[in-house]
């Protein structure tokens, strides 16, 4: 399972507020956390307003730099930015992300070319983000052999089928599995990813959706997740959802994590 960190973000309040006082400090405890934690990836974003997008993007990644080594997934909606702000980082990462809206695959597609760059793309066009699994389906097919042809293997590839919140849509887990099913059997080298908390917006007891939506999509073949990586509840569920699709073997991570104190009943001190 690949963890993506989600705690650096300027839609967190908290976060943004630091970003607009630029807190170093509040940042790179939190890099430094999610890094403890285990996370594979750092997403940044600034989430501010466009005007101010670049500088605060731009003093992201280099205060979150200068504390850890793990690799960043760049965050704007805007391609222009990421592709600015590139030049900026140390390692290859993850580009967060294309889609068939605008001229984002134009833009973003050839930095790829000849490294190891890696991208994150959303199954939505100029049209919108489609509900039903059929339609996130063609548009994952038509963006993944769109960026074949800038030489970017399939390896390199994830995809965000975009769930619905089912408060809306009543069939978005169902929708999802069926995409990532879908994606899978014909571009069985391409990684999924997604967020967890969407598919819970406008509920109550959001957290119990979130883990049954983590344990069905990890069945379904979902590799990556953008989470908090300290969330204990959360990597027990990953952690137990290994266990029994037999991807742990003997339940030796689990049984780790558990000696380690974590997952299970928190130690107090």
């Amino acid at each position: 399972m690949i963890v993506i960190g989600e705690k650096i973000n300027g839609a967190i309040p908290a976060v943004g507020k630091a970003i607009a006082e630029r807190n170093k400090v509040f940042i790179q405890t939190l890099a430094l956390k999610e890094t403890e934690d285990g996370a594979d990836y750092l997403d940044v974003c600034a989430g501010t307003d466009v005007g101010v997008e670049w500088d605060a993007l731009k003093w992201l990644i280099e205060t979150v730099q200068e504390v850890t080594e793990t690799p960043l997934c760049l965050d704007s909606p805007n391609p222009h930015i990421l592709e600015a702000a590139m030049s900026l980082v140390k390692r290859p990462g993850i580009m967060n992300s294309a889609s068939g809206e605008g001229d984002k695959c134009k833009v973003i597609f050839p930095l790829l070319r000849d490294n190891e760059w890696k991208v994150i793309l959303l199954t939505c066009n100029d049209n919108g983000i489609p509900a039903d699994g059929k339609s996130k389906i063609e548009i994952a097919g038509c963006l993944i052999e769109t960026a074949e042809g800038y030489g970017i293997d399939q390896d390199r590839i994830y995809v965000d089928p975009l769930v619905m919140s089912v408060s809306t849509v009543n069939s978005s887990m169902l929708d999802f599995i069926e995409a990532v099913k879908g994606i899978k059997t014909q571009y069985p080298d391409v990684k999924i990813t997604s967020g967890l908390s969407n598919i819970s917006y406008g509920m109550p007891c959001r957290k119990l959706i979130n883990k049954a939506f983590l344990a069905m999509a990890l069945q379904a073949g979902m590799d990556s997740a953008i989470m908090d990586p300290g969330d204990r509840e959360m990597l027990g569920t990953i952690l137990a959802a290994e266990v029994l699709m037999g991807q742990d073997k003997y339940c030796r991570r689990y049984n780790r994590a558990y000696r380690a104190g974590k997952i299970g009943k928190k130690n107090s001190k």
